[in-house]
C-alpha cells in the first residue's frame, strides 16, 4: 500500500545521524535513511542544512572513512533534497545551544513542523534556552523502534 505525502512523518535529521547512516549498513540511521529512500519518512530540508551537510560529509577526513567521491556525495545529497520537503527560515532562533551549529537543525524542525529531530547528541538539544519546542530529539535508536511500533 503507498502511503499520501501528506500523511508521512515528517522528521529533521541531524549530521551525525546522516553520517552514521552511510558509515554503517547495519544500524538505525542507516534503516531511517533507508525509510527515508523509499518515501515511507519525509525528510525537512532547509538550504542551511543542506549546505552543513555536505560541507560535513566533503571533508577529506571523512570522505576517505565513508569511501566515497565527492560527487557520490553530492549525489546522495542531491537525492536528499530531491525526496525533502523544503523550507525556508524567515526567523532565526538563538536557543543558546553548546554548539551554534545546531541552531540550523532546530529552525529547520520548527519551520517543517518536524514531530522528530533525530541526533546522537540528544543532550545538547536538551540544554539551551528553548524547553518547550514541538519536537523530540531523539537518538536514530529509539527513533527506529518507535517508528516500527506505530508502522508494522
Amino acid at each position: 500500500m503507498r502511503i499520501h505525502y501528506h500523511k508521512l512523518m515528517i522528521i529533521t535529521l541531524d549530521t551525525n545521524a546522516l553520517l552514521a547512516a552511510l558509515l554503517n549498513k547495519a544500524g538505525a540511521s542507516h534503516l531511517i535513511l533507508k525509510l527515508i529512500v523509499k518515501e515511507n519518512l519525509r525528510i525537512a530540508l532547509t538550504t542551511s542544512v543542506a549546505l552543513e551537510y555536505e560541507d560535513v560529509l566533503k571533508r577529506d577526513s571523512l570522505a576517505k572513512k565513508l569511501n566515497l567521491s565527492h560527487e557520490q556525495i553530492e549525489e546522495i545529497i542531491d537525492l536528499l533534497i530531491l525526496l525533502a520537503e523544503k523550507h525556508s527560515i524567515y526567523y532565526r532562533l538563538r536557543p543558546n545551544l553548546l554548539d551554534e551549529k545546531d541552531d540550523l537543525f532546530i529552525e529547520c524542525a520548527f519551520a517543517s513542523n518536524s514531530q522528530y529531530l533525530i541526533t546522537s547528541n540528544i543532550k545538547y538539544f536538551k540544554q539551551g534556552d528553548l524547553q518547550n519546542h514541538p519536537f523530540q530529539a531523539i537518538t536514530p535508536g529509539d527513533f527506529y523502534y518507535l517508528w516500527r511500533r506505530k508502522n508494522e
